[in-house]
C-alpha cells in the first residue's frame, strides 16, 4: 500500500517579515500571480479566432489580518509609506504540516503596505478586533515546496 499523503491544513502558517516571525496572523490571502493575456490577429490569419499571447507578469495584493493589540508595527510601517517614505521588505508566508515542520515557503519580494484597515467595532459582538494590512509587491517565488 502506498504512503498516504494528506493535504496541509490552511490554518497552520506563519508570516515572517525580514526573516523574523513578527506576529501570529489570522489570515494571509492573495498569494497569487498571473500572466496578462492579449489577443493578436494578423490579416493573413484564417478564421475568426485571435491568437492568445502572453504579456507581463502580474502580482496580486496580499492581505494580512490579525488581532489588533498594543503592537503598532504594522500601522507604523503603513504610516511611513503614506508619508512618502516607502520601506520595502521581504515577506515570507510559510505553510507548516501537523508537526509544525515547514513545508512550503512563499517569498514576497519588495513588499510595502498600500493600505491599513482598523477593526470594525461593535458593542454587541464578542469577536476579536482585527486589523488588516494590504501589501503590494514585485513578485513572489516559491523557495521551498
Amino acid at each position: 500500500m502506498a504512503d498516504r499523503r494528506d493535504p496541509y491544513t490552511g490554518f497552520n502558517f506563519m508570516v515572517e517579515l525580514d526573516g523574523l516571525t513578527r506576529a501570529g496572523f489570522k489570515e494571509a490571502s492573495g498569494i497569487e500571480t498571473s500572466v496578462q493575456v492579449f489577443d493578436y490577429r494578423e490579416g493573413t490569419d484564417v478564421g475568426n479566432i485571435a491568437r492568445k499571447l502572453p504579456g507581463q507578469n502580474q502580482a496580486s495584493t496580499i492581505t494580512l489580518r490579525r488581532g489588533i493589540s498594543d503592537d503598532r508595527a504594522l500601522y507604523d510601517w503603513h504610516r511611513k509609506a503614506a508619508t512618502g517614505s516607502v520601506d520595502r521588505r521581504t515577506i515570507s508566508i510559510v505553510l507548516r504540516d501537523e508537526t509544525g515542520a515547514e513545508k512550503i515557503r512563499w517569498n514576497i519580494k519588495n513588499a510595502w503596505p498600500s493600505k491599513w484597515t482598523g477593526p470594525s467595532l461593535d458593542a454587541g459582538s464578542n469577536d476579536v478586533a482585527i486589523e488588516a494590512l494590504e501589501l503590494v509587491h514585485e513578485g513572489l517565488e516559491v523557495q521551498k515546496w
